[in-house]
Order: structure tokens, then C-alpha cells, then sequence
């Protein structure tokens, strides 16, 4: 379906190029002089590279027609992640690209939603906090608050994350998955 570009708005899917894009940035911007235009900033889905335009007016875009399905994560053999459709039950191969920085947050069980175009995954979307015992960490000195910003932990899944002095090897910490960055110690 065709759209124009006063019907852009950020986080949307357009095909331009023959390749999906999603808007990162959206701003209209109306000159003194001439007709107006949209400075965007896309994301191509396949590459990750962003880029810069400047859409005219006239400039007619192609929706991208998307589906939302809900996925468990399985398990994973080299640089393949396997996931189970929640609805249909068949499994679902992901590369490691797409998934980007998120590999680090991913346990045995846990729900994602991903975005299919065509059958093609072209994103997946961890849950925003996720719950992770401490499998390695140095003991924090009583005392200590010559490092302020806290110590490195490695998560169970092998991601390494900043946490406060007080964390010991064994606790769960809740973790912004969109940052990495500890929110809280969960009591058990």
C-alpha cells in the first residue's frame, strides 16, 4: 500500500529500494523557499546500516506489510539460534545477525516476539527485564567506594554486566535487556 510522507512516523516498516527499512527518525521539515519534505533516518533490517534522506513530497512509499508471532527460544548450534512458533509449533531458525547484541540475553525458555515479513524473520524482540543468577563475580570490599560505577558479573547465559558491590555469585539480578544495565536484585 502506498503511503505519503506526512503518514511517516518513527518505528515504521517502508519498502524503499526494493529493501525494508525501518524509521528510526522522522522529522517534516517545511523551508521558506520550496515544497516541503521529511528528513528521515531508516535502518535497513538485513544490514543494520542507517542512513540519512531527505523524502520529497511527492515521493510515494511502499507499507510494509508485517506479523507479529510470539517464539520460545530453544537452543543454539554455532551461529544458528532455534526458536519454537508458540502458535504452530515449527521451529524457527534464526541467524546470529539478526539478533545483534541480544545473543547475550537469551536463556532456555524465554518468550520473544519477532517480526515476520513473508515468512522471514526480520527482528526479534527480547521481553524489556529478564531475571539472571550471577554465575561468576569478584567479592565486593566492605568499604569500597573507590569504584562507584560497580563490578563486572558474568550472567548465567555468559554475558558479562555491570552490577553494584553488594552482588554475590548465586543472587538473580533483573536486567534492562534494551540496555544491559542491572535494575534490581530479586529475592527468591
Amino acid at each position: 500500500m502506498a503511503i505519503s510522507i506526512s503518514q511517516l512516523s518513527a518505528g515504521m516498516w517502508i519498502d524503499l529500494d526494493n529493501q525494508i527499512f525501518q524509521v528510526v527518525d522522522y522529522q517534516h521539515v517545511k523551508p521558506g523557499k520550496g515544497a516541503a519534505f521529511a528528513r528521515v533516518k531508516i535502518k535497513n533490517v538485513r544490514t543494520q546500516q542507517v542512513l540519512e534522506r531527505n523524502l520529497k513530497a511527492s515521493e510515494k512509499l511502499e507499507d510494509v506489510n508485517l506479523e507479529e508471532r510470539k517464539l520460545q527460544y530453544l537452543y543454539h548450534a554455532d551461529d544458528k539460534y532455534h526458536f519454537m512458533d508458540n502458535s504452530t509449533y515449527e521451529e524457527q531458525v534464526v541467524n546470529a545477525s539478526t539478533l545483534g547484541d541480544f545473543v547475550g540475553f537469551l536463556k532456555d525458555g524465554t518468550q520473544v516476539s519477532a517480526v515476520f515479513h513473508q515468512e522471514e524473520i526480520l527482528q526479534i524482540n527480547l521481553p524489556t527485564f529478564i531475571e539472571f543468577e550471577i554465575q561468576h563475580t569478584e567479592p565486593g570490599l566492605k568499604g569500597d567506594s573507590s569504584r562507584s560505577s560497580g563490578k563486572p558479573a558474568t550472567l548465567e547465559t555468559g554475558k558479562i554486566v555491570n552490577v553494584p558491590l553488594f552482588i554475590e555469585i548465586g543472587d538473580v539480578v533483573k536486567i534492562d535487556t534494551r540496555t544491559g544495565a542491572y535494575v534490581e536484585r530479586v529475592k527468591k
